[in-house]
């Protein structure tokens, strides 16, 4: 999955960055980035079939992108717009109706397992790089989560690109909005908060707006 999330985001990206910056820009961008990724896939520990699993096959990805951004001159900034974009381009290769399915489906499935997901937390046996959570179901359409320990964070740290966050926290909202499912989050981990604290609806609004800023909706 790692592989395919990495190389069908590069396809959709293609056109979007040579129209931005060139088709020099982009042939070293790819260059970089295809090394970069290569290099940390060995290394990326396994954290077996978590709930968190399809969350955490991003990391390597973000990892090469972000590197090779800053490696072309890119502001850290700057690094984070290109991969939000990036991941938009990604994500809406499924049609609009397909991807609210697809949200709803998801949450769905996150509630369903997340007893399990608390059962092996409570007896220590989570990966070291796994999530540790507290969940709470609100009513059929809503639960929240406050997330004290991300394995997005821990494998950041480990490839020395702890800036990919907040950045990467806040496309949350950018796949909330792309799948229809309500979010809300005042903190996290990245903004060096206690912990994250999201709100889920399966079925909702989120706004992603990124030029609003993230102050009060991190």
């Amino acid at each position: 999955m790692m592989k395919l999330i990495y190389n069908l985001t590069m396809h959709r990206s293609k056109r979007y960055l040579i129209k931005k910056y060139s088709k020099e820009f982009w042939k070293n961008f790819k260059a970089n980035a295809d090394k970069t990724f290569a290099e940390i896939l060995p290394q990326v520990p396994d954290i077996g079939n978590s709930i968190f699993s399809f969350n955490y096959e991003f990391g390597p990805s973000y990892i090469a992108w972000y590197k090779s951004f800053l490696k072309l001159g890119f502001t850290g900034e700057e690094a984070i717009q290109s991969i939000w974009m990036m991941n938009e381009k990604m994500v809406t290769t499924i049609p609009r109706p397909f991807l609210k399915a697809t949200g709803k489906t998801y949450l769905n499935g996150f509630r369903k397992k997340a007893a399990a997901h608390d059962a092996l937390q409570e007896k220590g046996k989570l990966h070291p790089y796994d999530w540790n959570i507290t969940y709470r179901e609100i009513n059929q359409n809503s639960f929240e989560i406050d997330i004290a320990e991300c394995g997005l964070k821990k494998l950041a740290h480990q490839f020395d690109a702890d800036g990919l966050l907040p950045g990467i926290c806040r496309m949350d909202y950018l796949f909330s909005n792309l799948m229809g499912n309500g979010f809300v989050r005042s903190k996290t981990l990245g903004d060096g908060d206690s912990c994250c604290n999201c709100h889920y609806d399966l079925v909702g609004e989120c706004e992603w707006a990124p030029e609003k800023g993230f102050a009060e909706r991190k």
